[in-house]
Order: C-alpha cells, then sequence, then structure tokens
C-alpha cells in the first residue's frame, strides 16, 4: 500500500487525528476559530464509503503502517498516510489499528425548512451529549425512514467520530441541523407545520399509544438527556407530553432506546 509513513506524533499531518478520545477538547478543536474548524472524522472503511456516497470531500487518510487489507473506498487523490507504531498509539492508545480514519470538509449547516423539506417524522434532542446514544437513534431513524434530527445548542455533534462510527455512516443519510436554543427553537418547527411530542417519564403524561395521529400528520419526537430529561419549559412548548408505559417498576430507559420505541410506533400510527 502506498503511502508515507510517519512515526513522529507531532507530525502536523497527524494533528487532525489527535485527542480524538477527548470529547471537550475535540468540540473545542471543531468549534468556530478552533484549528479543526472546518473538519470531520469518519473511522472506518464502511462509514468512509458511506460519507463519500454521501458525497462529502475527503481532506486526508490514515491507516496502521503493517495494513496489508486494500482499502475499500477510492481516495483519488487524497494523501494517505502511514501511521508508525508511536502514532498508532498516540492516536489509538494502543499499538495496533486496523481500520482506517478519514478527515473531511465539514459542510455547512443547513437551513432548517431545508432539512425538514418533505419529512414526516423528525426527532429532535435537548442536551443529549453521549454520542454513542446519538449515532444508535440516528442509525435507528435511518433504519425506519425517519427524515430529518435537529438538535439544540447543548446536544453533541451529530457528525462526533464516535456518532459516525455507532451509526455504521447512518448519520450520512438523516439530514441534520441545529436548532436555536430552546425553547423557543421549535417555533420553527411548529411554522413548519410540525406536531411535537414532547417524550417523558411522567406517569401523568398521556402514553405515547393513545395519541392519535393523521396519515399526514408531521410528527418531531422531542428527547432529553438520560438524567435531566427535557427542561420544563420545552415539555410546556411542545404539542403533546407523552410518556412509554412501562412494567416492573421501571421508570425509564435509555434515550436511545426509548427513542426507538416511539420512532417505531409513530412511523406506523400513521400508516
Amino acid at each position: 500500500m502506498l503511502g508515507e509513513v510517519i512515526n513522529d506524533p507531532g507530525d502536523e499531518r497527524m494533528l487532525l487525528f489527535t485527542g480524538l478520545r477527548d470529547q471537550a477538547l475535540r468540540q473545542l478543536r471543531e468549534a468556530p476559530g478552533g484549528d479543526m474548524e472546518g473538519i470531520f472524522i469518519a473511522e472506518g472503511d464502511v462509514v468512509i464509503q458511506r460519507a463519500l456516497d454521501a458525497g462529502h470531500t475527503m481532506h486526508s487518510v490514515i491507516v496502521e503502517a503493517a495494513r496489508t487489507r486494500p482499502l475499500e473506498f477510492d481516495i483519488g487523490s487524497t494523501p494517505l498516510f502511514r501511521m508508525g507504531e508511536p502514532v498508532v498509539q498516540e492516536i489509538a492508545s494502543h499499538r495496533r489499528y486496523r481500520g482506517a480514519m478519514a478527515a473531511f470538509h465539514r459542510p455547512a449547516l443547513r437551513p432548517i425548512a431545508e432539512v425538514v423539506a418533505g419529512a414526516h417524522t423528525a426527532i429532535v434532542t435537548e442536551g443529549v451529549n453521549n454520542p454513542t446514544n446519538m449515532g444508535v437513534m440516528l442509525r435507528t431513524a435511518a433504519a425506519l425512514g425517519v427524515q430529518a434530527l435537529l438538535v439544540d445548542p447543548s446536544s453533541c455533534d451529530p457528525l462526533a467520530r464516535r456518532t459516525c462510527r455507532v451509526s455504521m455512516g447512518a448519520v450520512f443519510a438523516v439530514p441534520h441541523t441545529r436548532l436555536p436554543e430552546f425553547p423557543d427553537g421549535l417555533d420553527p418547527l411548529h411554522e413548519q407545520g410540525f406536531t411535537t411530542i414532547a417524550l417523558t417519564p411522567d406517569p401523568d403524561a398521556q402514553p405515547l399509544d393513545s395519541i392519535d395521529f393523521d396519515p399526514n400528520e408531521r410528527v418531531a419526537l422531542l428527547l432529553g438527556a438520560e438524567e435531566p430529561g427535557l427542561t420544563d419549559a420545552t415539555q410546556q412548548r411542545a404539542t403533546h407530553r407523552a410518556s412509554i408505559p412501562m412494567h416492573q417498576g421501571i421508570d425509564s430507559l435509555n434515550v436511545a432506546t426509548a427513542a426507538a420505541i416511539a420512532m417505531w410506533h409513530v412511523t406506523r400510527a400513521r400508516r
């Protein structure tokens, strides 16, 4: 496999790929004015291929120097660098790394109206800052035909490396953007004709399966972080407050699990 071998973790060409495990640092570096502004990282041949299929443009690619297996995606003229053991240790925290990572140019955030155009079901997050949960929700959304993801300013980046990996690239199949701070950030959805459903474990909330949906009704499911959930102000601004009935003394679910149940129910309730 062609490509220059790099053994120095401080090599400037490796800087985009270092610090991947420090979420707070990555958010700072990827924020406006940071050295990684305009970049996102995709990990794994399948995820990289799905990013390419979605029209994203690669900046650079890294693989372990010892890798002999051909890449499963076409890099074209994109620079390819092969990591020596010191670089692998710095980036992956162990001596071997059998996958591939690619830095991509990050697209500009799309207008809300463009993201939800033609969408009948959307998921909306408030304070969901766990990239694994976000990735699971995106993969489920793609599988169930949910057409949009909208996140508030306190939710994690849908293009975070872990989110891309956990979603197996499904993030590239679900249009997404950021909303303004809630609860006012919900107003654009209501203006687009969405019914908003605030999911809560509150036993006084309306059971989700008791809500009647019209076949063509546009529905946005609102989900909060696991411990605090949705803020009171966001719940009050929603069209409905809804709960998932539970048994055996269970009073809450993982947010990705709750999202999966709600997405499955809503997408089928309008058939």
